[in-house]
């Protein structure tokens, strides 16, 4: 059986499978970084394209240029007709440039690899480009084409690339997303929904010592607006909406005639997003002349477990003939799965490399669990039904 050589096979690219990590890590791609991104898309549409596959940069004017690669050489795959298993990764980063300076490549006596990005998630492209050698190598014949989305803009909500990935998302048989696991490899079976809000609050000035009478204090309409809004949170349900951002005013003296503030919502289902959204639509001043207007600034709408229980439980089996003993759990983050999960396209996240740490200091992945996340990706592309 092949799935006895998987692993096997990707142990023997150790070193290969490292250096192309490196090289990913060492070019550095926030997401506000145009140029830099283009070059990154550009980088790795030659390195896709140097193990068999078709790749297109999609041009984007308003961030970094996204990449689609395509896997359907009839050598390797039985039906190049079929729906195609679509890959999602992104190679945007909240590191900014400098990181490397401090907080450069290398691999301690742990076994662990740490890097700029490199557990979120540019360790998970080098996974996608040896898994296509694996296949080649090894002789293996897949089911359906596979289409890799590799886009530049997931850490900023998606804005230019959520278009594309549910236009292609609707035209494949399943979605699997590179994103980083839960601690343990723990795969993502579900998501919050995330929605963000803006809320502008028009007051009246005045002076705050000679004719306060005749203000209207945006701060003070604001007050109210942040218990109204926070009282919105059920924890049972899971539900919670955040005033992470407040402003406002002008001077100590005036009664300050504006004030804003920036609201984070998260909920499980679409059901609380929705009670959510319709309550901030709906508020109304406390404060007689005061004006509220409501911003909504998009999200992502929740990957439920209705669309990801099937093909897990199926992952579950795969991963046994392996020998990986696959768990599922959830997170208040959101992905590019969200989306794809929305529009009711059976979806499984969190195929990344295991590790810890995304954004922070100490972000990092466990060397010794590459081969088998490799021989997890393989496989799935072998046997998943949609």
């Amino acid at each position: 059986m092949y799935t006895q050589r998987l692993v096997g096979f990707y142990h023997t690219k150790r070193e290969e499978i490292l250096a192309t990590i490196r090289a990913l890590v060492e070019h550095e791609t926030p997401s506000d970084d145009k140029a830099r991104l283009d070059a990154f898309a550009a980088l790795l549409a030659k390195r896709y394209a140097a193990v068999g596959m078709q790749t297109d940069i999609i041009p984007n004017p308003e961030r970094g240029n996204h990449l689609a690669a395509r896997f359907a050489n009839p050598d390797y795959v039985a039906d190049s007709t079929a729906k195609p298993a679509l890959i999602l990764c992104h190679f945007d980063t909240v590191w900014p440039v400098g990181s490397l300076a401090t907080h450069p490549w290398r691999i301690d006596e742990q076994g662990w690899a740490y890097g700029p990005g490199i557990f979120d998630m540019q360790s998970s492209l080098a996974l996608v480009e040896f898994v296509m050698r694996g296949v080649q190598e090894m002789g293996l014949r897949l089911p359906r084409p596979v289409l890799l989305l590799a886009t530049s803009d997931e850490e900023v909500g998606s804005q230019t690339s959520q278009q594309l990935i549910e236009y292609e998302a609707r035209k494949a048989a399943y979605v699997l997303v590179m994103e980083s696991p839960l601690p343990g490899g723990v795969l993502k079976t579900a998501r919050k929904g995330t929605g963000h809000f803006e809320l502008e609050i028009t007051g009246r000035a005045a002076h705050a010592g000679v004719e306060p009478e005749k203000g209207i204090s945006a701060i003070q309409e604001l007050a109210h607006q942040i218990l109204a809004l926070h009282s919105l949170t059920d924890l049972a349900a899971g539900t919670t909406v955040n005033v992470g951002v407040v402003s406002g005013g002008t001077r100590s003296n005036v009664v300050a005639p504006h004030a804003k503030a920036i609201i984070d919502v998260r909920a499980w289902s679409e059901e609380e997003m929705g009670r959510v959204r319709h309550a901030i639509r709906g508020l109304t001043p406390v404060l007689a002349g005061a004006k509220l207007i409501t911003h909504d600034g998009g999200g992502r709408p929740p990957l439920e477990r209705k669309v990801t229980e099937a093909l897990f439980r199926q992952a579950q089996a795969i991963g046994a003939k392996i020998g990986l003993d696959l768990h599922e759990g959830s997170t208040g983050g959101g992905s590019d799965g969200n989306l794809t999960g929305a529009l009711g396209i059976p979806t499984l996240d969190g195929l990344g490399v295991p590790g810890h740490g995304a954004h922070a200091d100490h972000e990092h992945i466990e060397v010794d669990q590459i081969a088998g996340r490799l021989a997890l990706l393989t496989a799935l592309l072998m046997e998943l039904q949609a």
